[in-house]
């Protein structure tokens, strides 16, 4: 039933129009948010469209080809705290990661992750997968980030 909900909104969220990118704004949440594929009415790459089209072009590695999505992936519980990510695909690539919640109760969380964040989004956009280093010194923020952004991947169905 969850994956016939994700295919409807991947279908509505599928846009036939190639006129170049659009701009964006990015939200950052103050909790976790529920996994699985994130519709935002305001965002016209996520938004459901009023198009009859409602095919979506895949190639032979089973990644959307023109359409953007946004999925959020599950919470990782880590002894620091949790861990979740949301992903941001376009074109059949990740575009974005945005770290939605992480560990910051205290001054070193902070510190930890204020440098360990953007290496991990980079390691991201570098491997286009969850097969990432992680950053030294962030091992425990670093392991529920891979694991909340496989989470997301697997429901996007990315990779496959």
């Amino acid at each position: 039933m969850a994956s016939t909900v994700v295919i409807v909104v991947l279908l509505f969220a599928y846009r036939t129009s190639t006129s170049g990118p659009q701009a964006s704004t990015t939200t950052v949440a103050t909790g976790p948010q529920a996994p699985g594929v994130v519709t935002d009415p305001s965002d016209p790459a996520t938004a459901p469209s009023s198009s009859s089209s409602s095919k979506t072009g895949t190639g032979s590695t089973g990644r959307t080809s023109t359409a953007t999505t946004k999925v959020n992936g599950s919470v990782a519980q880590t002894r620091w705290g949790p861990v979740q990510v949301q992903v941001k695909i376009s074109a059949g690539k990740i575009v974005d990661v945005t770290a939605l919640v992480y560990p910051s109760g205290n001054g070193r969380d902070q510190e930890i992750n204020s440098y360990a964040l953007p290496q991990l989004l980079q390691q991201v956009l570098d491997a286009q997968s969850a097969q990432i280093d992680g950053v030294s010194g962030a091992t425990v923020t670093s392991d529920g980030y891979r694991e909340s952004l496989q989470a997301a991947l697997d429901a996007a169905h990315f990779g496959g």
